[in-house]
């Protein structure tokens, strides 16, 4: 060969890009991975089968797997492809370390090749992956058969929660576009507690000792916020103040409440089957509890025509009964029953509905999740009755906004008292539950920066 065919052909060679070693090793671990699927099958799901063996067996089907591959790999890569794949195949794929990470609050996958995280209030691309839809799907069916839920064309969304109580909702074609979609709502492995809040900022110790009398002395408290503002959280800890010798149900679409006393029921509602059959609602389950001689009913959410029933319970002898409902702001939670209410197929009067309502609930907290990222409780809201035919709201602690921003970007304001007394404090008092002089001495607030 002469020097110029030599000079040529090298630099032919040089021109063609090398392949890098990472997307190597990728196709090979996504080959390696759909071939032990199929290989063991329903063995991974097997119930029967622990941990630990499930694993042996796993173990030893990949390295004969590998032992095929033609690709040259290191004995390096070998142990690193062996402990991807498994962990891929026990555990829940890339996602794994995100769960692990206690600073991440929420995980969304929009697809195999674009997952996102939120850490401190603020979304941000991850630079993981799923290997295809396949995998993506594989991990939310998993999700879901833990709680004895599926997801499938003729169901294809859905609610479920991991083992540590972190909400799931998974939704697939057709409804979603361009591919499974999922997203976790973690949750603590050790649940906030008031002095966890009141070290965020959320509250303040002031306001924690005014909700803790509000529910010791029984009253009907709403949480209310947009999605991820921390209700949940917040209803958590007010939960935690009702005292231990009371017999509290909860009921909720997927189980997150986390509380430790020890008269507890828990309730979760049920989906249809695959025939369309064995529905159990969160209305239903309200309606059960009803007749299980609870002290306080705890709902994790009211979205629908159980808010007809909820009013009621808190009507007719159910009092300290807590729940949250979305809403952008005290006002806003009132207009939402009456919505709710008439979803129940009742054809109620407005009126009707908001004298219900005004003489059901007791206190509305809002909370909101400020554009710093953090969450905190803007209004506690006294429902004091009717005028005329409009329900009579007052403040009695609003979130100070005119206190501005620190060096950081994070908001200076607290919780501060409007200097009204509410009209419960005398009910409260009947049962031996007193506030001290200086609980609602007035403190500055901008009205306008509130609102």
């Amino acid at each position: 060969m002469s020097l110029h065919q030599r000079l040529s052909e090298a630099r032919t060679a040089a021109e063609v890009p090398e392949v890098p070693r990472r997307q190597i090793l990728d196709e090979i671990n996504k080959r390696i991975h759909h071939q032990l699927i199929k290989a063991l099958g329903p063995e991974l799901y097997d119930r029967a089968t622990s941990s630990d063996e499930l694993k042996v067996k796993i173990a030893q089907k990949l390295k004969e797997l590998i032992s095929r591959e033609q690709t040259q790999l290191s004995t390096a890569e070998k142990s690193r492809l062996i402990g991807e794949i498994t962990n891929d195949v026990q555990g829940y794929g890339p996602l794994d370390q995100f769960l692990k990470n206690p600073e991440i609050t929420e995980i969304m996958a929009n697809g195999p090749d674009a997952i996102y995280i939120e850490r401190f209030g603020k979304l941000e691309l991850t630079g993981e992956k799923f290997l295809d839809e396949t995998h993506l799907r594989r991990i939310i069916d998993k999700i879901v058969a833990q709680v004895g839920r599926r997801i499938d064309e003729s169901a294809p969304m859905v609610d479920a929660r991991l083992p540590d109580g972190s909400r799931v909702n998974a939704i697939i074609p057709p409804l979603a576009i361009g591919g499974p979609k999922l997203t976790i709502r973690k949750f603590a492995t050790d649940p906030f507690k008031v002095e966890d809040l009141i070290g965020f900022g959320t509250i303040t110790p002031k306001v924690a000792m005014f909700l803790e009398s509000c529910v010791r002395g029984r009253l009907n408290i709403i949480v209310s916020g947009g999605t991820g503002s921390g209700k949940t959280t917040t209803l958590n800890v007010l939960s935690s103040f009702i005292p231990p010798d009371e017999r509290i149900i909860t009921i909720e679409d997927a189980v997150e409440l986390r509380l430790h006393q020890e008269h507890l029921i828990q309730l979760e509602s049920r989906p249809a089957n695959i025939e369309g059959k064995g529905e159990v609602t969160i209305r239903d389950l309200v309606r059960n509890a009803l007749r299980m001689r609870p002290n306080r009913i705890v709902v994790g959410e009211v979205r629908g025509g159980e808010a007809l029933d909820m009013l009621q319970a808190m009507n007719t002898g159910h009092d300290g009964s807590l729940s949250t409902v979305h809403a952008n702001s005290p006002r806003d939670v009132l207009s939402r029953l009456e919505t709710m209410v008439l979803m129940s197929g009742m054809e109620l009067p407005i009126r009707a509905i908001r004298e219900q309502a005004s003489s059901a609930i007791d206190i509305i907290i809002h909370q909101a999740r400020l554009k710093d990222g953090t969450r905190r409780i803007t209004h506690i809201t006294e429902v004091q009755g009717m005028e005329g035919d409009i329900v009579t709201l007052q403040d009695l602690f609003l979130f100070d906004f005119s206190m501005g921003l620190d060096e950081s970007g994070k908001f200076k304001g607290k919780l501060k008292s409007t200097g009204i007394r509410p009209k419960f404090a005398q009910r409260l008092h009947d049962v031996e539950i007193s506030f001290p002089p200086e609980m609602f001495q007035f403190e500055y607030v901008d009205r306008r920066s509130a609102s």
